[in-house]
């Protein structure tokens, strides 16, 4: 905490550059104002530069690299030409197209038997330059599915094309594997294939050994690493891409078969094959999990891990993220198979928020926004941060370090308004590192996914930036290099959705964020790694004393004695709707879910019932005197004191409640820690059965640090914490004189009239349009000042700073819009300024800002004082 209130608090921001070929002049010029705005690192992007690692690259990295070592700054760079990873800067699909993505396609005929010597065409099934791998009948028992104990590998009688088989009676559906390069997703055509390592080396060699060789000297000083944008299996579009719930060709490498041999008792790979799309109960859902299983592992191994290695080895680091959406993260398509395994091999966990997909207050199941399908809200504000932030936290090589790409593709109508409140949904719930998307150096309007922060010196909100940067690295600090501290773990969904029904891990998520009690998602991997001691799950510094598991029909036979173990040991299992029925091997595993059914420390319990069977159980660490479900919390321990969070998320409405907190350690000190405004104040609780308590106010898109923490703060600690009520208001009012100015004419104002009412400046008959500052001017008399006092705006649209007599009270870039006026004001005429500033929203109103609401312009509320 003292390096933070010493500013001494390091930089955890790291904003794409966006590369077009701009000259000199420009590129510096940008570097500078990326530095004067709070941000000490940048991550250059490459995707619309048209000559990436070519002698025009060279030149504009020369020039960053030139201007980061000057100011001390770090440098990332985008990992191909442009995104999604594994073009290889177009060398796979050029150089190397044996290295090219591989795919398993499904033909499919149906026949009726008996038909002796039957000749069968099957070489429609594949175009000259695909391959057919295997031919397998199985006889159908409904319109769309098929025995499994059916199935026959035909592959032996295939000839030319025809496969010659003396058919059963019966209904008989045959099947034609066929191998291909082509059928995937169109914006990944030609990409390399992640399951096959010496493809992943084509894009090491052209990228990352490129930058080594010219920048070596800079590795691990001024050039910082490489970043991977949304690397995917890319065999179909989309996010719905879950294995045996979606007609799709599959991800392959030759030797797959061999790898799966082990998995089948008969060792006939190609005979299992089709039920990877067929509906065959159990077995079907058999296969499927040992391919994902299989895949996603590779990909983890032969993709991320590679790159990985290779830059550990050279002392830069690895990050990036996939594409999340719509609970991509387990699934094909857009995924890449398993959350964890797909970044584990990477120095930071990461996400990604872009297009509206967080949005205030829509945390429903899904909303209409750019996408045809909409978002899944749910999903978006439950899970994704927490999935994230929870890798970050168990993986050791990560350090407790979360990325998060973020701001991107909202429209110009996005503000630091809106900034804020993302940055603070991030924050609490463990992200401490992020990407702001982004700065540009294009000619103003650049349309490409704004909004772009400065935007050539248009953005009127860009001098206030510093206010939300400075927050962004004083709370990460806060929050980085201790242990993240949660009573409860809720197991990944990933295995369980490849083994039959199952439910998303965002419902118990949901459940518990809005009662306050905390968590970290594990999957199972993490979770066969454990250590089980003193009733309590151990993973990398993390205790956790019970495991919530969502339905699943089916988990792996090793997890479910994991489970078993767990229970014996004291851990408190609560599993949602009922026990699994069987291992995602298919074994019935009888004797572990029989005593899962019967111990005392196992729960099976309908989701509704969850959040209370815990709180009645005593998991809970924090209690609030009422439901309060957007207040969010999040703990965290440092070896000289604790770090509580606390946020409001509700876009509309203050929270107001009684807290009660576990006694860490008694006899510290405790503190409330207002990181927007840099001020500690001490704060005192009540301690009651082991349990401090206080009262807790926050307006909406507030936030507060609550420390407890060591006596030598008490000297930079101030007054009191401003929680208290005021009893009187004064309303200032009368006429205001209102000027304007765009962000280039800015500070020199055109006057614009006179104002007694105080209203948007956006309706049709005044300024829709306008984008920038609306200065208010108004003298009002006092006849007593007051000891204490505070002038308080309500509804300035978005950020306002405020003058009294002369005197800057400060910026406020969201609510609460209050500034202490203490040491301000005079007996008499007073004068007082405030200055409004939107965004660029107004004046471009372009494509992305149709999905956010048009705010007014200026201030639509009253202003007053209160004391």
């Amino acid at each position: 905490m003292l390096e933070v209130l010493e500013h001494k608090e390091s930089n955890y921001i790291l904003p794409f550059f966006w590369q077009h070929g701009e000259d000199e002049t420009e590129l510096r010029k940008h570097m500078q104002v990326i530095f004067e705005s709070g941000i000490y690192a940048v991550c250059v992007e490459s995707r619309p530069h048209p000559d990436y690692v070519g002698p025009q690259w060279w030149h504009d990295l020369d020039i960053i690299m030139d201007e980061a070592r000057t100011r001390g700054m770090k440098v990332w760079i985008l990992d191909d030409a442009h995104f999604p990873t594994g073009s290889a800067v177009g060398r796979i699909q050029a150089e190397y197209p044996q290295y090219q993505k591989q795919f398993l396609k499904l033909h499919q005929q149906d026949f009726v038997g008996p038909q002796s010597q039957a000749g069968i065409l099957v070489k429609w099934a594949a175009m000259p330059t695909e391959q057919i791998i295997g031919v397998v009948a199985a006889r159908k028992n409904g319109p769309d599915e098929i025995h499994a104990d059916s199935l026959v590998d035909l592959t032996e009688y295939l000839h030319k094309g025809i496969v010659h088989w003396d058919m059963p009676e019966g209904r008989w559906r045959i099947f034609t594997l066929v191998q291909t390069t082509d059928g995937g997703e169109k914006a990944t055509e030609g990409y390399l294939n992640p399951l096959v390592p010496e493809a992943t080396r084509i894009l090491i060699d052209t990228v990352h050994e490129a930058h080594y060789i010219r920048y070596q000297q800079d590795f691990g000083k001024t050039f910082a690493g490489f970043f991977s944008d949304e690397p995917r299996f890319g065999n179909v579009k989309g996010p719905l891409a879950s294995i045996g719930r979606f007609d799709m060709i599959l991800p392959w490498r030759d030797d797959l078969p061999a790898l799966l041999k082990e998995k089948f008792a008969d060792g006939d790979v190609i005979r299992h094959l089709p039920l990877l799309w067929a509906n065959a109960g159990i077995e079907g859902n058999r296969t499927r999990y040992h391919y994902m299983d299989m895949v996603s592992r590779l990909y983890g191994e032969h993709f991320t891990k590679q790159l990985g290695d290779w830059c550990r080895e050279r002392n830069v680091e690895y990050i990036g993220h996939v594409i999340e959406d719509n609970n991509a993260h387990a699934r094909l398509g857009y995924g890449a198979g398993h959350f964890y395994r797909s970044l584990w091999g990477q120095d930071m966990s990461g996400i990604d928020v872009v297009l509206h997909q967080i949005m205030p207050g829509m945390d429903d199941d899904y909303f209409k926004s750019i996408t045809a399908t909409g978002w899944d809200g749910e999903f978006f504000h439950y899970a994704l941060a927490k999935m994230g932030a929870s890798l970050g936290h168990l993986d050791p090589k990560k350090r407790g370090r979360t990325m998060c790409e973020v701001y991107g593709a909202y429209g110009f109508s996005e503000g630091l308004k809106l900034m804020k409140w993302l940055t603070d949904h991030m924050l609490v719930r463990g992200v401490n590192q992020f990407v702001p998307h982004a700065f540009s150096p294009k000619e103003y309007p650049d349309p490409d996914c704004p909004p772009h922060l400065y935007a050539s010196g248009h953005d009127p909100q860009y001098r206030y930036l510093p206010v939300l940067t400075k927050y962004m690295n004083r709370v990460s600090h806060l929050l980085s290099d201790g242990v993240h501290i949660a009573p409860a773990a809720i197991l990944y969904h990933g295995e369980a959705e490849w083994s039959g029904d199952y439910m998303l891990f965002q419902k118990p998520a949901r459940e518990l964020t809005q009662h306050q009690i905390d968590f970290d998602v594990i999957s199972v991997d993490l979770l066969l790694a454990a250590e089980v001691q003193n009733q309590k799950i151990e993973i990398n510094g993390e205790q956790f004393s019970t495991l919530v598991i969502p339905y699943a029909e089916a988990l792996p036979a090793l997890f479910l004695e994991k489970l078993r173990e767990m229970a014996a040991a004291g851990i408190q299992l609560y599993i949602l709707n009922s026990l699994p029925e069987r291992s995602s091997e298919g074994d019935t595993v009888v004797e572990a879910i029989h005593y899962l059914g019967s111990s005392n420390n196992v729960h099976v319990l309908e989701l509704a019932h969850l959040a209370s069977a815990l709180i009645e159980d005593g998991l809970n660490e924090i209690s609030v005197s009422e439901f309060q479900p957007f207040l969010r919390y999040y703990h965290y321990h440092h070896d000289d004191g604790e770090v509580y969070m606390f946020f409001n998320e509700d876009p509309a409405k203050a929270i107001a409640t009684t807290i009660s907190l576990p006694a860490a350690e008694v006899g510290r000190n405790w503190f409330a820690y207002d990181a927007l405004f840099d001020s500690l104040y001490p704060l005192i609780l009540d301690l009651n059965n082991g349990m401090y308590s206080f009262e807790l106010k926050l307006e909406k898109y507030e936030s507060i640090i609550i420390l407890q923490s060591e006596e030598r703060l008490l000297g930079c600690a101030q007054g009191a914490y401003p929680g208290k009520e005021y009893a009187t208001r004064i309303p200032i009012s009368g006429e205001w004189r209102v000027s304007l100015a765009n962000a280039a004419q800015y500070p020199q104002f055109v006057e614009h009239g006179t104002y007694k009412e105080l209203r948007s400046l956006a309706l049709p008959s005044d300024m829709p349009l306008f984008s920038g500052t609306v200065r208010y001017e108004i003298e009002f008399v006092l006849n007593e000042v007051p000891a204490q006092a505070q002038l308080v705006i309500n509804e300035p649209y978005e950020v306002a700073q405020v003058w009294m007599n002369e005197q800057d009270l400060g910026t406020r870039i969201c609510p609460p819009y209050a500034y202490d006026v203490h040491g301000t004001l005079h007996e008499g005429r007073n004068c007082l300024i405030i200055e409004v500033t939107n965004t660029l929203g107004k004046e471009q109103q372009d494509y992305l800002s149709q999905y956010l609401i048009q705010e007014p312009t200026g201030i639509v509320g009253n202003v007053f004082l209160q004391y």
